[in-house]
């Protein structure tokens, strides 16, 4: 019981901090009031997404124990691989979506970005001040650097290529925290360098296709 109360307390705290970058995006967006709307209830939907992918994931991890008693999962954290699982699935989702909607992955990114990175700050900041995670401190730093470059720069360069760089940046930055800290987490979850080595591949060849795109 013990175990579900604490489950459920981290993912309020998940919940506070995302309502919390959903008011700032809210507070410093440039888009209409109606798209700003439409944008806070797509990402919204991604984030219960995520829960219900992370609990998928979860289930088929431990999927002898489901069998045997699907109370028990309850009782049984979302691991790393769970948080992979909620990720990957979330993303073939969010594109799938769009390509069906026919309309533009990156006119979205530019306020997920904002949302998370305030959302991680704020995540980040409770884990030092509540439970005196330092390892908290190397990652709020990067948070804030993104967060201020992002700020500073949005008007001045394409939505998919701040995106990108954005990416490539952060990931670059935690592989590096992973390597100087015993571990390096992301809203409570561990995440291993092989992990951030595949996303960073993957934003390096998006990067290239969009450079082949320009100069065709």
């Amino acid at each position: 019981m013990m175990a579900v109360a604490s489950k459920l307390s981290s993912i309020a705290v998940i919940v506070i901090t995302f309502i919390l970058g959903f008011a700032f995006f809210y507070q410093i967006s440039n888009l209409p009031k109606a798209q700003k709307k439409h944008h806070m209830e797509e990402m919204a939907s991604q984030l219960i997404n995520f829960f219900i992918f992370l609990w998928i994931g979860k289930i088929v991890l431990n999927l002898s124990v489901f069998v045997q008693d699907p109370l028990a999962i309850l009782a049984y954290p979302s691991n790393s691989y769970a948080f992979y699982f909620a990720f990957f699935a979330c993303a073939v989702t969010f594109v799938y979506k769009s390509k069906r909607k026919n309309r533009n992955i990156f006119s979205y990114m530019d306020s997920f970005m904002i949302t998370i990175l305030v959302a991680s700050f704020v995540y980040e900041f409770i884990q030092l001040v509540w439970v005196n995670d330092t390892f908290s401190i190397g990652y709020m730093i990067l948070l804030s650097v993104l967060l201020l470059f992002v700020l500073l720069i949005r008007d001045r360069i394409a939505t998919n290529t701040l995106t990108l760089i954005v990416l490539v940046i952060w990931l670059i930055g935690i592989l590096l925290l992973a390597f100087i800290q015993p571990y390096v987490t992301i809203f409570g979850y561990i995440i291993a360098p092989w992990f951030l080595s595949l996303l960073l591949a993957i934003c390096l060849i998006a990067i290239v296709i969009n450079l082949r795109k320009r100069v065709s």
